[in-house]
């Protein structure tokens, strides 16, 4: 299993927060982002390294903005 980036886990831990909160699953999220469940579920394991344009996707779909989804994610 890959070592966890402390920057990947800070965001993925944004975005599983953001997630709940909405009552949303992984699977719904990713409809709504267009992006695939699997890579929504990296994300939020810290193991994948969104590009900008998906982290903005993600907020859109969360309906927050991106500073917002990223607030406290330091490389």
């Amino acid at each position: 299993m890959p070592k966890r980036d402390s920057t990947l886990a800070a965001l993925g831990q944004n975005v599983r927060h953001q997630r709940e909160a909405r009552g949303l699953t992984q699977e719904k999220l990713a409809e709504r982002a267009s992006l695939d469940p699997t890579y929504i579920s990296g994300i939020e394991r810290g193991l994948r390294n969104p590009g900008i344009k998906n982290v903005a996707r993600l907020a859109k779909a969360l309906g927050i903005t991106t500073p917002k989804l990223v607030e406290g994610v330091d490389a």
